[in-house]
């Protein structure tokens, strides 16, 4: 087959990520020609603003993506979060990875729990979500803005005065950090990202050769859970700038937990949903609608009350 270029960011999670994959594909192709395309996205430049400021649902992919509608690279290897509910026109996903674990946890010196946390002590994170699930639970606590890649963030807190912050665990097993991670925040405190945990394969919709070449990177549990997060997502329509949380686990059937709140956490809602796998996105789309009916519209809009 031709050979295979990949385009990636060049942060040390994103290349270990990307590596896995080829590697996988080197094991399963040894013929294979694999070349690598690093790629500055916006989010990678831009450092200085929270990541709710710059308002670009596509910030850590787009200019990956535009290399593979301009036939720069062949496939993009994504962290699943950072993938829109509604795919680029041109582009299609082939594979979903296997998840590793999606909780969320805390890096703290003290702290054993969320709960452990001092009152009126100060956390850091850059996600709008897990602020406002942490204020949720803890409203006393005061919450600090965090940027950068995950070793960046590790340093900042190292030289800082906070009691702890929240990153992805899977993030830091992947770059052979988990000794940093104080405790899991079980998913019932703090749902997690929609597609965390996971990576996106995406290539040119036309480009069956890539597609095959590695769908079988693809793992069925894990595709039908993410598709009812990220139909979730998408009837909600919400975007970096809403706290959205959704988490669905497949066995016998398929079980969707799903979060909506306010940035400060005041107002949330919590619901979830189970049903066949086999209605993996009609699930999230229900499980959506009636949040919605029950007031979830209302935080989505950002009105008061």
């Amino acid at each position: 087959m031709r050979p295979i270029r990949v385009g990636t960011r060049g942060s040390r999670l994103a290349l270990a990520q990307t590596e896995s994959i080829v590697e996988a594909v080197r094991t399963r192709r040894p013929e294979a020609v694999i070349e690598l395309e690093i790629i500055q996205t916006q989010g990678d430049r831009v450092l200085d603003r929270p990541l709710s400021a710059i308002g670009d649902a596509r910030l850590f992919i787009k200019e990956i993506e535009n290399a593979l509608l301009e036939d720069r690279v062949d496939l993009a290897v994504h962290s699943m979060k950072d993938l829109p509910s509604r795919l680029t026109p041109g582009l299609a996903l082939a594979a979903t990875t296997e998840r590793a674990d999606p909780r969320d946890v805390l890096v703290s010196r003290n702290a054993s729990s969320l709960e452990a946390l001092p009152q009126r002590g100060t956390v850091a994170t850059g996600s709008l979500r897990r602020r406002s699930q942490l204020l949720a639970l803890r409203p006393d606590l005061n919450v600090e803005d965090l940027r950068g890649n995950v070793p960046t963030r590790l340093e900042k807190f190292d030289r800082s005065s906070w009691d702890g912050i929240l990153l992805a665990g899977a993030g830091l097993a992947r770059l052979g950090l988990a000794s940093r991670i104080r405790s899991y925040i079980p998913v019932e405190t703090m749902l997690p990202a929609v597609g965390q945990g996971a990576l996106a394969l995406e290539t040119r919709a036309a480009d069956r050769e890539i597609a095959e070449a590695v769908s079988f990177l693809n793992h069925a549990q894990t595709e039908r859970a993410v598709a009812a997060e990220r139909s979730f997502l998408a009837r909600l329509e919400g975007g970096c700038t809403v706290p959205i949380a959704a988490f669905a686990e497949v066995s016998d059937g398929l079980r969707l937990r799903g979060y909506v709140g306010n940035v400060a956490g005041t107002r949330h809602l919590r619901r979830e949903i189970a049903g066949d796998v086999s209605r993996a996105e009609a699930l999230g789309v229900e499980l959506a609608d009636s949040m919605l009916a029950d007031g979830a519209d209302g935080i989505v809009r950002g009105e008061s009350g």
